[in-house]
């Protein structure tokens, strides 16, 4: 007996260990989609809940985060929990997940509600993928064209200055300004990179660990100039989709508002939604706040008004939503077409800009010897 205890307090134990680390753990959202589409097919199909997640955490063996979260999950499961509350224990699964987890319990419709959520998640990966393909190529050209022009300035420009020194010539204006800045930099290398690198790390704690902060970089990414109405887009399409995703899904509205609030990614459009959680509870229409907001486009705040005049606040939602990402994909599009010339035209600036000043006093002395 006495054995027998302590080999069940090992395994509990044990137990408790794999959760604190299943918790910490991170799971990739392609993952995420594939396992709820996979529990979507197995409920489909008339399986059990408990079999359905042994099932998926044997096939989750390259994704040890997964495989953890899923034994957990299966366990809380078996012990009398409800899935959805097996479910909000983990970071994994967000509030709209376990909201609409629960609706589908309570509804009896939980299969639907897994296929919606993997449209839902698919649909929202799609969208990231194409914000990352909008800024990954601006990024990669500004970085190569910075690192091109730090190599100049550090290493080339000096050379050229001991030669410069050496024939004792008048330096113009540009080519002094460069050697100027190539000694300044090379003087001061370590306060300017430390410099940066604080900047870089207190602008990310600021916008992370403070609500100013993170209100003025939200406020400043609606506002640039060229990626703000593409960031504006995609808020409104994650805002619409969300919640014609919980709407459809049964999901009280007012929950709903303040899963939407949480999850849209902007603080300036949360605030404008919660603005609208709370007209709602005095008797007001949603259209109307969201309107007063100024956050969302006329077009948004009209449909979404006809939806509430006609009883079809969901199918409005969800045009709104395909609307936005058609136009992301159109934005994406152009942006490339457009930050292409610009890169190369600001390479060709830059780079020869600086080689140009540094054979101007060349020219010079080609001119006196002829």
């Amino acid at each position: 007996m006495r054995a027998a205890a302590v080999e069940r307090e090992g395994r509990t134990g044990a137990r408790n260990e794999l959760k604190g680390k299943a918790r910490t753990g991170r799971v990739a959202l392609d993952d995420l989609v594939m396992f709820t589409r996979q529990l979507a097919v197995m409920f489909n199909a008339g399986l059990p809940l408990l079999q359905a997640l042994s099932i998926l955490e044997e096939e989750a063996n390259d994704n040890p985060n997964l495989k953890k979260i899923v034994a957990m999950v299966s366990e809380d499961v078996e012990g009398g929990e409800s899935f959805s509350a097996a479910l909000e224990r983990h970071k994994t699964y967000d509030d709209l997940y376990c909201s609409m987890v629960r609706a589908g319990e309570t509804g009896g419709n939980l299969d639907e509600i897994l296929n919606r959520l993997a449209e839902y998640m698919e649909a929202t990966a799609s969208l990231r993928r194409k914000i990352k393909s909008a800024m990954t190529y601006p990024v990669i050209a500004a970085s190569m064209v910075s690192a091109i022009a730090i190599f100049l300035v550090v290493f080339i420009i000096p050379q050229f200055a001991k030669i410069f020194d050496e024939l004792e010539v008048d330096l113009p204006a540009p080519t002094a300004i460069l050697i100027a800045l190539s000694d300044a930099i090379r003087a001061n290398a370590l306060p300017i990179v430390a410099g940066l690198v604080v900047s870089i790390v207190l602008i990310r704690l600021a916008g992370s660990k403070t609500a100013i902060g993170r209100r003025i970089l939200d406020m400043l990414k609606l506002k640039m100039p060229v990626f703000g109405p593409l960031f504006r887009k995609v808020n409104i399409s994650r805002f619409s989709r969300t919640f014609a995703t919980l709407q459809k899904s049964g999901v009280p509205i007012l929950l709903g508002l303040d899963i939407v609030a949480d999850t849209c990614g902007n603080v300036i459009i949360s605030d404008a939604v919660r603005g609208a959680r709370s007209a709602i509870q005095e008797g007001e229409s949603l259209a109307v706040p969201l309107a007063e907001s100024r956050v969302f486009p006329a077009m948004v705040t009209r449909m979404i008004a006809v939806g509430e005049q006609v009883g079809a606040m969901e199918a409005m939602l969800t045009k709104i939503a395909d609307f936005y990402d058609e136009q992301v994909e159109a934005t994406v599009e152009s942006l490339t077409s457009l930050i292409e010339p610009l890169l190369i035209g600001f390479l060709g600036v830059v780079v020869g800009g600086i080689v140009l000043a540094m054979f101007m006093p060349l020219f010079s002395i080609l001119g006196a010897l002829q």
